[in-house]
């Protein structure tokens, strides 16, 4: 296995290896200069806190519209503290000083509003300013409000930016601390860039923690909500790959009744004209190359593991041994028919059937205790269902369930150009209508 090195094409042509320290500290700075360089004092005001969590959404209306604007407030709150500790420590307190610390210690904190990385640089500015105007007597290189401010901009900021952005405003902290006490020495003042820098990294590494939570929670809600649209489709084409089988099962059937009858039809005249035989013929192969070439495509969605069933599939003249098989199971339920009966095709009456079988499972599992009823209605170009059950009764409590039942039904009334509705109904229930079309040629209906 060989080693790639990075190079660099030098004017003469030739080749300069960089090696990956190289790379790593160009990295670096060029992070330092996305992160805290450019566009530093860019526009990016502080959202307002959204009021629909678990507490905050308890609140008042009235005490909600003002409870947007609690990070503001603790802003600035956290920068009026830091004025106050730098006016106690002053030795004078004269309108000029006041002005001073507003302008040095409070405004940085409050600039953190609406230009993060700016404020950063201001208050980096501003300590300087501060130990020049009380005249370097006392802590060195941070007086108490410049202290205070920078380790409170410090904080929020970094609360505002990742965590990158954190980490080199701490070294660039570190690096003008450090350098000025080597620089003008620490014989005559009491240092206090160490305690800055520990307890800044204290806070950082806080605030670390939480834009990792925060992260890792997006993710996960971003990862659930892609594992549910994926179940969503698995289902869909679960329930597809279960439609297309028993459609398989349906027209495999008629197509070899087709051929059988057609082969038989020539020997049941006599003497028939080889024009009939041949027409016969033509159907039969025709047939036969349509049955082949269905089992071949429908041979995809089959599991392999998947047997056909033996017995027939069931239609509606099947529904009152399942009402039974309901009413064992302690739904009570009831069957009302309307219009004449007659025969529809069957891929409708099988359709019919498992719509009117999904409704009877849902009301067995979220409506335990409740009672059903069944309408099928015969009317005029297609067949009307409607089920619907009443609310849960008893101490048996409902099963939550993952609501793939109404999804198989509205993918067999799609696959028909039908029509549903499904939603609860005026008494607490739950009520599933549909109404599947039937061609007037199908039935053998006259218009």
């Amino acid at each position: 296995m060989t080693e790639t090195t990075q190079t660099q094409t030098t004017p003469n042509g030739g080749d300069k290896p960089r090696s990956p320290e190289f790379r790593l500290a160009v990295g670096a700075l060029r992070g330092l200069r996305q992160d805290l360089f450019h566009d530093a004092f860019a526009y990016r005001p502080l959202p307002r806190m959204r009021v629909d969590g678990p507490l905050t959404r308890r609140l008042p209306q009235r005490i909600r519209e003002y409870a947007v604007w609690t990070p503001h407030a603790a802003v600035a709150a956290a920068g009026l503290l830091a004025l106050a500790i730098a006016a106690s420590a002053n030795d004078g307190t004269g309108q000029f000083s006041l002005l001073m610390n507003v302008v040095l210690v409070l405004c940085p904190v409050l600039l953190t509003l609406i230009r993060p990385v700016g404020a950063f640089w201001l208050s980096m500015a501003a300590v300087p300013v501060t130990g020049a105007f009380r005249g370097w007597n006392d802590d060195w290189p941070w007086q108490p409000g410049s202290f205070a401010c920078h380790l409170m901009v410090l904080t929020v900021v970094a609360l505002r930016t990742r965590p990158r952005t954190a980490a080199w405003m701490w070294v660039l902290t570190a690096v003008y601390g450090i350098g000025s006490e080597t620089a003008f020495g620490t014989e005559h003042y009491s240092t206090n860039t160490g305690p800055l820098l520990v307890i800044s990294a204290i806070a950082l590494l806080l605030v670390t923690v939480v834009h990792v939570r925060r992260e890792a929670a997006q993710e996960v809600t971003a990862q659930q909500t892609v594992t549910a649209h994926e179940r969503s489709k698995r289902t869909l084409l679960e329930e597809r790959t279960t439609i297309a089988r028993e459609l398989h099962d349906v027209v495999a059937h008629h197509m070899s009744v087709v051929a059988i009858q057609a082969e038989a039809a020539p020997y049941r005249v006599e003497n028939p004209p080889p024009e009939l035989e041949q027409a016969f013929a033509t159907i039969r192969e025709n047939a036969v190359a349509a049955l082949t070439e269905l089992r071949r495509v429908l041979g995809v969605v089959r599991a392999e593991d998947y047997e056909a069933p033996d017995a027939p599939q069931p239609t509606l003249a099947d529904l009152d041994r399942l009402l039974e098989n309901v009413r064992d199971a302690g739904l009570a339920v009831d069957k009302v028919v309307t219009g004449a009966i007659r025969e529809l095709p069957q891929g409708v009456e099988l359709s019919a059937y498992r719509i009117v079988q999904e409704a009877l499972s849902n009301s067995l599992r979220h409506a335990p205790g409740a009672t059903a009823r069944v309408e099928v209605g015969y009317v005029l170009g297609g067949l009307g269902l409607r089920i619907v059950n009443g609310p849960a009764r008893g101490l048996v409590k409902p099963s939550p369930g993952a609501g793939h039942g109404i999804t198989g039904m509205r993918e067999r009334v799609a696959m028909l150009d039908g029509e549903m509705t499904a939603g609860e109904a005026d008494d607490g229930g739950y009520e599933v209508a549909v109404f599947l079309p039937v061609p007037a040629t199908a039935t053998g209906e006259s218009a």
